[in-house]
């Protein structure tokens, strides 16, 4: 199946998006693990899974439509403490909102409704698990304080081992 070339061209745009923040997830993660944060481990492990998953539906999109994934990583923001890297992986899913509300109107005018309705599902998952989530947490901290909201985040069972 071909397809328009900016449909294709803003895909590849929008995977170096996806591939940055799984990174970034998968950073932020395992600094989680080593400072023994268990809990925003487990948690930011998943949001790494489900941006690898996004990356893994533009891949293959991509391919459906003629075109060849460009696999460029997009830019990485790496806290250093537990509120910059929740700030920095805010920003990162309020700028991923941008960009797929812009590929959406992109397909909408290139007529490509499939690709489309696969964006307006990525923008719903990042809308209103990932920002949403990732904002309560600053929140929490705001009200609570960091020191016990770090101690809030310490425990969980499901921690998966860092050497992994």
């Amino acid at each position: 199946m071909k397809s328009s070339q900016k449909v294709i061209d803003y895909l590849n745009f929008l995977l170096a998006g996806e591939l940055g923040a799984r990174d970034q997830y998968l950073i932020h993660s395992q600094m989680y693990a080593e400072w023994e944060l268990g809990k925003l481990h487990d948690r930011i492990y998943h949001e790494m899974e489900d941006e690898t998953y996004h990356a893994r539906l533009i891949i293959n999109r991509i391919i459906v439509l003629g075109g060849t994934p460009n696999m460029q990583v997009g830019e990485l923001n790496i806290g250093t403490d537990v509120p910059s890297m929740l700030k920095s992986d805010l920003d990162l899913e309020y700028r991923v909102q941008e960009d797929l509300k812009e590929g959406i109107a992109l397909c909408e005018a290139e007529k490509d409704y499939v690709t489309r309705d696969m964006l307006v599902g990525q923008l719903k998952d990042t809308e209103e698990d990932h920002a949403h989530w990732l904002a309560k947490q600053l929140r929490l901290i705001e009200m609570m304080g960091l020191p016990n909201y770090l101690q809030m985040q310490t425990a969980t069972p499901n921690m998966v081992d860092s050497a992994h």
